[in-house]
């Protein structure tokens, strides 16, 4: 293996991964509020938030798939070392990281079933910016309404079959922001 592979984890495992599942968490809670995340780094192009979001929250039983530019040699070494989390094809990953166009089409993806909703699918979207403007958002965790800069396609997209969906977190640099699938949005 590669040094490239054997780099980027976490620097005191314990306190950053706390901080790291503290931010994932505040930004799934607060949809549309962009959180700072950092304390990973994984080969190029994976960002920064993306590396430590999928080193807090994947192991060696969480499903993985890597589309498009992040599924890369490298990538996978980093994965294999750092998480050991099996890679897999979209229809049975927990967690899948790439671009928009990429991740597509979701419908490939678990929704979760009436009885275990939770065992449904989270996507991590590697977005070129991340700002709060764009989609109009409503729902839980939003006082009235927030904003959030949103890949085109991503509202139409989503299955509206509460509880039943997916959960998105968009990652850019070392910034992270949430779309739980309670979450409503507007264009």
């Amino acid at each position: 293996m590669d040094n490239a592979a054997l780099q980027g984890g976490f620097i005191d495992p314990a306190r950053d991964a706390a901080r790291a599942f503290r931010a994932g968490m505040e930004a799934m809670a607060r949809p549309g509020t962009i959180q700072t995340l950092n304390g990973c780094t994984a080969p190029a192009p994976m960002s920064v938030a993306a590396a430590t979001l999928l080193s807090t929250l994947c192991d060696a039983e969480t499903p993985l798939h890597l589309a498009g530019t992040c599924d890369t040699d490298g990538v996978r070494k980093w994965v294999r070392f750092h998480l050991g989390a099996p890679l897999v094809g979209r229809a049975d990953a927990m967690f899948a990281v790439g671009d928009w166009d990429a991740l597509a089409p979701l419908d490939a993806y678990a929704v979760g079933t009436p009885d275990y909703p939770d065992r449904s699918a989270t996507l991590i979207v590697e977005v070129a910016a991340l700002t709060n403007t764009g989609a109009t958002l409503t729902g839980p965790g939003i006082a009235q309404t927030a904003t959030l800069s949103l890949p085109d396609g991503l509202l139409a997209a989503r299955v509206a079959r509460y509880p039943l969906g997916i959960d998105f977190y968009f990652t850019c640099g070392d910034r992270i922001a949430a779309l739980p699938r309670t979450t409503k949005g507007a264009r």
